[in-house]
């Protein structure tokens, strides 16, 4: 019996996220010298942050 074609090739994981989680996003902003640690310890209300910059 042959798979759906909605469930998508095994290897669609490597694929390259637009959504960045919490700990991505403080590690771009260290890269751009946005955030020091011991500073900045807010929570929510992180500044928007590009997608695209090579880890």
């Amino acid at each position: 019996m042959s798979r759906h074609p909605s469930y998508g090739k095994a290897s669609k994981g490597g694929e390259k996220r637009n959504v960045l989680k919490r700990f991505e996003r403080i590690d771009v902003l260290r890269k751009l010298g946005k955030w020091k640690d011991g500073e900045n310890k807010k929570v929510t209300n992180l500044p928007k942050t590009p997608s695209n910059i090579e880890a």
